[in-house]
């Protein structure tokens, strides 16, 4: 794991500094009432506000007991300009739609037409993996628990950064993605078999997802404000993303907007079961109450049963675990577990409900506390991961009546030493580079197409007196390749949004025929699995 919070990382991720000896102001009276609750939780997120004076929007929204508590917005939709963001802003929520598509499962449970443990090609005979075990005897279950033997971030590449891959395609080609782990055997998170889950949903329906998530949950639970699909949001109506993108490398440098729409850099129609669901704070306490009420709508009636929310929360594979808490880790997790789209773990002595969700200028959480019947979210549009680790754990707390930890000030310790870590990490890259070999061959020898069995090919030709490496399905992987070190080379995608790689080839009988990728940063998002590729000379 990088130095920095990963997109997707635990929700409640330890380390730190030590508390502080006297608790914060914000923490002082327990929130007894929903004003007090919500009085709490709006001077904590302006405290967060101050701290990261960088960030530009915020969308905050809290539920108790079946009501609304605080559904707002912070900041403004774009850096630089004045329209601020309110409580009906759309934010890009990426993985927090994973709980979404297990409730779709859920619905086509109660109905007869799945069973969570019955083989996906029950529904879809075509369905393959690259290991014919798993091919056959995969569930629904494993596909929504990140428990199917893929490593992690496997396949992700089919769909991110943006491709020109259908959805159709992106489910073929799992076929060839390689296996890392046992069948059951090890959690690591895995986007690409919520395609596939999203893909049963269509089997069975004879809906799309988007369709059947509109009609069969959206709109029955009075989600108006909310698209399935980050292409159907609007700008005007979004909160547009930011982030860092260096120099010297990608999440390093000042804070600048890198897009004017979420879908320019988060179009996952394709993949849209793991990560396509934009939507506001105001939509999204609508959908925490029906999760805290077990399925249960505003006129009375059901989207699931009981037994079929009580599944989705039920632990199927451990994520990790530890001694406990400590002074200097209140909210480390004995057990932190994955269900079907959320994650369960304890949290201060309860059992805490949680997803995170990440995309390119956004990142965003969703915690409930089913024993209070309460339950937040925090939508981000910018990358400040330690500003949402103190967001997610301070409101825990708050909602909590816990105190006499500082969240802010040890996440910006944590920040502090992430950044120093980050541009050393970077000067060394750079170091190596300038001292590096240079390769054995003339350049000409490695131009030509490079064929992985999943992601497809990946063309190297001459431009100028350099090389130019483009990844074919992907429009922003494409640019220079520089020679590193001997048979090692790095991109410089003229993209900045993008994470470069590096490429090593395999020589035989002094021709190139192989090569292999990892990516340049040490914080680069592990949805860039460079690593996985296997790359021969067509």
């Amino acid at each position: 794991m990088s130095v920095r919070l990963s997109r997707r990382s635990a929700l409640f991720a330890s380390g730190g500094a030590a508390a502080l000896a006297s608790r914060p102001a914000w923490a002082q009276t327990p929130a007894n009432d929903d004003a007090d609750l919500a009085q709490a939780v709006d001077a904590f997120v302006q405290q967060c506000m101050a701290a990261w004076p960088e960030q530009p929007a915020l969308g905050i929204a809290v539920v108790r007991d079946g009501r609304s508590v605080l559904a707002r917005g912070y900041g403004v939709k774009r850096q630089g300009q004045a329209d601020r963001a309110d409580e009906h802003t759309l934010f890009a929520i990426a993985s927090n739609t994973k709980n979404v598509t297990a409730a779709a499962l859920a619905i086509l449970v109660d109905e007869g037409k799945v069973k969570w443990d019955e083989p996906i090609r029950t529904h879809m005979p075509g369905f393959r993996l690259a290991d014919p075990y798993i091919t056959e005897h995969a569930t629904v279950r494993d596909a929504l628990s990140h428990r199917a033997g893929f490593g992690l971030g496997a396949g992700d590449l089919l769909f991110w950064p943006n491709s020109d891959r259908t959805r159709a395609e992106v489910i073929q080609q799992a076929a060839f993605v390689p296996i890392a782990n046992g069948f059951r055997a090890k959690y690591d998170y895995c986007n690409l078999m919520f395609v596939v889950a999203g893909a049963v949903i269509e089997a069975v329906s004879g809906q799309t997802w988007e369709d059947f998530v509109q009609t069969r949950i959206l709109d029955r639970v009075g989600m108006s404000e909310t698209v399935p699909l980050a292409s159907r949001a609007t700008p005007a109506r979004s909160a547009l993303p930011h982030g860092r993108v260096g120099p010297p490398l990608r999440y390093q440098g000042r804070m600048v907007p890198i897009a004017d729409s979420i879908v320019e850099v988060w179009n996952w129609d394709s993949a849209a079961a793991a990560g396509g669901i934009c939507t506001t704070a105001t939509d999204w306490a609508k959908w925490m109450t029906v999760r805290l009420k077990e399925g249960v709508l505003p006129d009375g009636s059901r989207l699931f049963s009981e037994a079929a929310a009580r599944e989705m929360w039920r632990p199927n594979i451990i994520v990790g675990s530890s001694p406990g808490p400590t002074a200097e880790l209140p909210g480390r997790a004995i057990a932190s577990t994955y269900a079907m789209g959320f994650q369960v773990q304890d949290y201060r002595g309860e059992r805490l409900i949680s997803h995170g969700g990440g995309s390119p200028g956004g990142i965003s959480a969703t915690v409930l506390l089913p024993a209070r019947n309460i339950g937040f979210s925090i939508f981000s549009n910018a990358e400040e991961s330690l500003l949402l680790r103190a967001l997610r754990s301070g409101i825990a707390d708050l909602c909590m009546d816990k105190g006499g930890f500082d969240w802010i000030a040890d996440s910006k310790k944590l920040e502090a030493e992430g950044t120093q870590k980050s541009l050393a990490a970077a000067a060394e890259i750079d170091a190596k580079q300038k001292a590096g070999a240079r390769p054995s061959l003339p350049l000409d020898r490695y131009v030509g197409t490079w064929r992985d069995p999943w992601y497809g090919d990946i063309v190297i030709s001459r431009q100028g007196r350099g090389l130019w490496l483009d990844f074919t399905h992907t429009p922003a992987l494409k640019g220079p390749l520089e020679p590193y070190d001997g048979e090692t080379f790095r991109t410089r995608f003229p993209d900045k949004r993008e994470e470069d790689a590096f490429i090593t080839f395999a020589l035989r009988d002094g021709r190139p025929e192989t090569a292999t990728m990892k990516g340049v940063s040490p914080d680069i998002d592990f949805s860039y699995d460079y690593q996985d590729l296997r790359l021969t000379r067509v």
